[in-house]
């Protein structure tokens, strides 16, 4: 059977599970086993894929970034720091739409897989006294937490992409960097700008309230500040420098005076539900790996006869699609990239932007899991702003370099 006939028909399995309201990590295991079932049904490549699922370090990295990154964000939420630092960014700003705009896009600075957890406590505390509904807190979270994704210098993929190409991270940042302004605009345009909110009452409070409301900024900003440093300059993994910030933070919120239940912040952050997810979207990139699936995908666009630079949009954007991680679809568009034109910068921005594109709209995306979990948001309500979104974003920039190639 054609390779793109057997994902079209995964790619509506997996849709009609979510359809039926079934959990996203099973959905998309679903349709891994079928491509699986038709592609090589050998059970070899089934346990191999199980095994190498089971035994990479990069699932266990997730699997405790995101439990430690649960544990964060229950300390700051009981101990009133997290309410305090959004009562305080609402004083600063003129309205609530630049909390909800800005915080998540802030905390996409910090190269954490799945992430997404952190920022949607904020979204939701900033959302109190609104109507907005779960799809529209999840489309911002999603969307606004990533649209950093062109100019980050310690996004994993950025950094991965920078070496294949043997280009430095600062000349690709300069090269992709206004696509983040054009995001953030956009972003505001279709998700915040459309949000009717109650006119904001101005509030009066006391210096005391006002040191305590400055306190609560530091102590929920330290923490990202203090995992940025950690990964970027002492190069920490990312499980490890959160689980060092959780049980530091244990000792500064008692330190301030903050009330903290510290056994419920490590019982309450174990969600078994979105941890399965996490292990069923890793098994099913392992399945299209050892069935050869993506390379297969690859080889028959690398032999059609179609411009290079359409051939790596296309095959980008569906590895994004297929592994909802940059590093998936940079690890393998990237080393074709460099074989076909090394050097070439446009190429490599094409191979980045469109394969972005692809990890922003696709149920494999570990942030889009999360998110949905967290606000009980319907996948595909949640999805319709950010893929109106990534479709104008793609036109922009192809706009913009097919006129600089």
């Amino acid at each position: 059977m054609n390779i793109f006939l057997i994902i079209a028909i995964a790619m509506g399995i997996i849709l009609f599970m979510l359809r039926r309201h079934c959990p996203i990590g099973p959905s998309i295991l679903l349709g891994g086993l079928f491509m699986w079932a038709i592609k090589a049904p050998d059970p070899i490549h089934f346990i191999t894929a199980g095994y190498q699922t089971f035994t990479m370090q990069r699932t266990y990295d997730l699997l405790f970034a995101l439990y430690f990154v649960m544990c964060l964000e229950i300390e700051l939420r009981t101990s009133g720091t997290l309410d305090g630092m959004v009562r305080a960014l609402q004083r600063l700003f003129p309205s609530e739409k630049f909390t909800l705009a800005i915080m998540p896009a802030f905390l996409g600075l910090l190269p954490s897989l799945g992430g997404a957890r952190f920022s949607a406590p904020i979204v939701e505390t900033a959302s109190k006294g609104t109507n907005l509904s779960a799809a529209a807190k999840s489309s911002i979270n999603f969307y606004f937490r990533h649209i950093f994704e062109y100019s980050n210098p310690i996004n994993p993929g950025m950094i991965m992409a920078c070496s294949i190409a043997m280009l430095p991270i600062s000349k690709f940042v300069i090269h992709l960097g206004w696509l983040s302004i054009v995001a953030f605009a956009l972003g505001w345009i279709f998700c915040i700008r459309p949000l009717k909110l109650p006119p904001k009452e101005k509030t009066v409070c006391s210096n005391q309230e006002r040191c305590k409301n400055i306190a609560d900024v530091a102590l929920s900003l330290a923490p990202v500040i203090i995992n940025f440093l950690l990964v970027v300059f002492f190069h920490i993994g990312a499980a490890v420098s959160m689980g060092l910030v959780v049980f530091g933070m244990i000792f500064l919120l008692q330190a301030t005076n903050r009330t903290l239940n510290v056994k419920n912040v490590f019982l309450d952050s174990l969600d078994i539900k979105m941890l399965l997810n996490v292990v069923c979207i890793f098994y099913f990139i392992q399945l299209l790996t050892v069935t050869e699936i993506l390379s297969a995908i690859v080889t028959a666009f690398n032999t059609a006869p179609l411009p290079p630079a359409v051939i790596i949009a296309c095959v980008s954007f569906i590895i994004g699609v297929l592994t909802g991680l940059s590093q998936g679809h940079v690890a393998i568009v990237l080393p074709i990239v460099a074989a076909m034109a090394p050097g070439n910068i446009d190429l490599f921005g094409v191979a980045m932007v469109f394969g972005i594109a692809g990890q922003m709209i696709t149920p494999t995306h570990v942030c889009l899991m999360v998110t949905l979990d967290y606000f009980k948001a319907d996948f595909f309500k949640t999805l319709k702003p950010v893929a109106l979104i990534e479709v104008l974003i793609l036109i922009i920039f192809s706009i913009v370099t097919y006129f600089s190639i």
